[in-house]
Parts: structure tokens; C-alpha cells; sequence
């Protein structure tokens, strides 16, 4: 699992090498922890999660799976920060374009998910997957999706995730 999702952060920082991350590896190794074996893995990539930006120490491994978004942060010295987004948690999803960087606003019941210095290339990437994979997700909840339906956006998320948003 740890190498599947370092792999898609890795691909994701080389299509998008001004997204400011470090440490990629530890934070997926916390990632790969929390992803339970009967999840599959469609998008991951690297952020900042902080509401400032004068704050460039806390980068986040995130990964997108079949059932939840994941939120992971191994701390420099000991233990680690984890966060988990389901379906049902999400409300709204707003995007912010800067200058060089872009921001990323993941909006659920409890709180808002600041995610800064993505690089403003990648910001529609990410939009794209986050979109239709919650809008996938809200659908089935509802019993709207039939199997095909699902497992055809699953193969385009991890199309997007190998190659990129074309």
C-alpha cells in the first residue's frame, strides 16, 4: 500500500514539481496505515494544510480512496496527524488561484480543509477528481449508481492519477 500511494504523490509532484512539499515518504507511510484492505487507492497527492500562509511546515499526504479522502502528517519528531473525510461529511469544494500557488477549500460539516501551496497547474486536476468523485459518492448513498457507472469513474480517477488531466 505504502508504495502505491508514495508512487501516485511521487508522479503528482513530478507533473507539478512548484507544489512545496517534503517529507513525502513518512506522510504516506502514515497514509498507508489508515487505508483498510478492501479499499483501493484512485488519487493521492501532496499539500499544505493551513489556513496561513506563513506556515510552510506542515505538508499532508492526501489520498483519495473508493470510500473516504485521507489527510496524513507524520510530525518531525514523534506520533502523527490523521484525517478522514467521508462522503456524507462533504459539503463543498472551493478552489483559490494566486499568483504561483493555488488553494484548495474542502468544506464539511464540522470544518473547513485548507489545503495551500498546490501549484496553480494542478489546482483543475484536483478539482476534477475531488468533483466527480464526491458527486459519485453522493449519488450512490442515494442509490443512483449502478456498478458500471462506478467502476468506469474509478478507472478515469486512476487514469488522472497516472497521467494527468489531459
Amino acid at each position: 500500500m505504502l508504495k502505491t500511494i508514495y508512487n501516485k504523490v511521487k508522479d503528482f509532484k513530478k507533473r507539478y514539481p512548484t507544489t512545496i512539499s517534503w517529507r513525502l515518504k513518512a506522510h504516506c507511510k502514515v497514509a498507508a496505515e489508515h487505508v483498510n484492505d478492501d479499499e483501493e487507492i484512485l488519487y493521492a497527492f501532496a499539500a499544505q494544510k493551513l489556513p496561513s500562509v506563513f506556515n510552510l511546515t506542515s505538508t499532508y499526504a492526501i489520498v483519495v480512496t473508493d470510500k473516504r479522502i485521507l489527510l496524513a502528517q507524520k510530525r518531525l519528531i514523534f506520533g502523527y496527524f490523521y484525517y478522514t473525510i467521508t462522503p456524507d461529511m462533504f459539503n463543498d469544494l472551493t478552489i483559490k488561484m494566486g499568483l504561483f500557488w493555488g488553494k484548495i477549500i474542502i468544506d464539511t460539516i464540522k470544518e473547513k480543509v485548507f489545503l495551500t501551496f498546490i501549484s496553480k497547474d494542478a489546482l483543475r486536476e484536483i478539482e476534477t477528481v475531488l468533483s466527480k468523485y464526491m458527486m459519485q459518492e453522493k449519488r450512490q448513498y442515494e442509490s443512483e449508481l449502478t456498478d458500471e457507472e462506478h467502476n468506469k469513474l474509478k478507472r478515469e480517477l486512476k487514469d488522472i492519477s497516472e497521467n494527468g488531466e489531459k
